[in-house]
């Protein structure tokens, strides 16, 4: 088995794991990244003391990290410190009112009480909606690909589907669970975690609200980069090869099987197994053409998930009145997805999610100051966003956090960067910075995703947020368990 040759295309955190997974069971693993550095989305910008996580900004499901860790011999806890958040978030709304999620069940009854009684059973409802659903998804959906589902350990465990539920419309779910418009716009939120509209997604993503409040939501001591740095230091004990600035032009195949690939710079590696951990969208191009221009995506606009504008402020002062993860809330929720999703623009009144790691984490700023990720929901299309468009969206966001009761931080910040759809598209090879690739919206789209193994080409594999079983930094981490399975299935010597 050492002499089998293994390449990945991108080192982000699912080519990461994956190529762990197989240098431990003795693959020769080389990795190519087309950018200056490993870890895809979830990276980092320094910048006079500040360090900022300029991706994933929170960690649920957590051993699912340890089962990574597990997997290479060794133990998460030997490398990496999680807290616990609490609270998970605080909200702000339009109409002033403001209160904490948080996963203590007493406070958070409480504050369900003062918003609408008739909702303290509506939440215990729409949580064992989502229970049932996480249950019949985590031998199923989470940890096979839809081929195996039925060779789950508990098969029959998927006659247990919520059906009254389930297979409807998500938003339409948490109007006959919630009566109060705070509480239900809290819960429209979550299918923005996998880039997807709450008015045109099932009823199934319900199970992300779910696994955050009965597993918590989890921040890593350092910044989230702390898990990628540790990633790449067992890579170098496993002796991967890691390449940075290896942009892959070209997927050679013969008859049918990849035999290699070719970058941009005409060196040429050849491969058993060829694993994509890019956008799957991008993969005709390589192989049909294998020009190397990944600029002409072919994921149609309707198709993608959604983006997102991201300012990084580092601020001089220390606000210890802010919390670490805050939400300040359009005036109208359905018209912001409208013109997200129908008129595919910026919003004229955005939601923005402000995330303050250095509330909880010290280590990450100068000794004064505070890290600031602020982000609002963008379409994923192919435009410019020029100074002018920038300017315009920056003074929205703003805006918004005025309404919310933020404080006023606009001659604080010392240090700023601003990352657009179009930079993210550009950086990631992402179609119009589509973060999650197709969305999530539509059953179809939800649970068959692009398979992990390819369907034409033998030894092609996937992983990542674009594939099966789809985004977010734990389910990637499953994605990579499930194509590294696969590859042992169906690679062997």
């Amino acid at each position: 088995m050492s002499q089998r040759r293994v390449v990945i295309i991108g080192g982000g955190l699912g080519g990461l794991a994956t190529s762990l997974r197989l240098a431990a069971q003795g693959w020769n693993v080389t990795v190519c990244e087309a950018g200056g550095s490993f870890g895809g989305k979830m990276n980092r910008w320094c910048e006079r003391g500040f360090r900022f996580d300029t991706g994933p900004s929170l960690v649920t499901m957590p051993w699912v990290f340890a089962e990574l860790f597990e997997a290479l011999g060794s133990r998460l806890e030997d490398h990496l410190e999680l807290m616990r958040l609490h609270p998970i978030a605080a909200y702000s709304y339009d109409d002033g009112t403001q209160f904490v999620h948080t996963t203590n069940m007493p406070e958070w009854l409480g504050t369900v009480r003062q918003l609408d009684r008739r909702d303290v059973d509506g939440f215990f409802r729409f949580m064992e909606l989502g229970s049932r659903l996480y249950e019949v998804s985590k031998d199923t959906f989470l940890r096979r690909r839809p081929l195996d589902w039925m060779n789950a350990t508990n098969p029959a465990g998927l006659t247990q589907m919520p059906w009254r539920y389930a297979w409807g419309n998500y938003h339409k779910a948490v109007a006959a669970h919630f009566s109060s418009p705070h509480l239900q716009q809290l819960f429209d939120r979550y299918p923005t975690y996998v880039g997807s509209s709450p008015y045109k997604s099932p009823a199934t993503l319900a199970v992300i609200p779910f696994i955050e409040y009965a597993f918590g939501g989890w921040y890593i001591k350092g910044g989230l980069y702390r898990l990628v740095e540790t990633l790449l230091e067992f890579a170098g004990q496993l002796r991967v090869t890691m390449l940075l600035k290896a942009e892959v032009a070209r997927i050679e195949q013969d008859g049918g099987r990849v035999t290699g690939v070719q970058l941009a710079d005409g060196t040429r590696l050849p491969a058993d197994v060829i694993v994509m951990n890019g956008d799957a969208s991008n993969v005709p191009a390589l192989i049909a053409n294998g020009n190397g221009h990944l600029k002409a995506h072919p994921m149609p606009p309707a198709e993608r998930s959604m983006s997102g504008l991201v300012f990084l402020f580092g601020v001089k002062r220390t606000m210890p009145e802010i919390h670490h993860h805050q939400v300040f809330f359009s005036a109208d929720y359905g018209r912001e997805f409208a013109q997200l999703w129908d008129e595919r623009r910026f919003p004229e009144d955005p939601t923005v999610y402000v995330n303050a790691p250095s509330r909880s984490d010290r280590s990450i700023v100068p000794d004064e100051g505070e890290i600031l990720f602020v982000m609002a929901n963008a379409p994923a299309n192919d435009g410019e966003w020029n100074e002018g468009d920038i300017r315009e969206a920056r003074r929205r966001v703003m805006a918004r956090l005025r309404r919310g009761g933020f404080p006023d931080i606009e001659n604080e910040i010392v240090v700023s960067d601003v990352w657009t759809p179009r930079r993210l598209g550009s950086r990631y090879l992402m179609p119009g910075g589509a973060i999650y690739g197709t969305h999530s919206q539509g059953w179809r789209k939800a649970f068959l995703r692009p398979p992990n193994k390819d369907r034409k080409y033998q030894g092609l594999y996937y992983v990542g947020g674009s594939t099966h079983p789809g985004g977010g930094t734990p389910i990637v981490l499953r994605s990579a368990q499930i194509t590294t399975e696969l590859i042992g299935r169906y690679e062997r010597a």
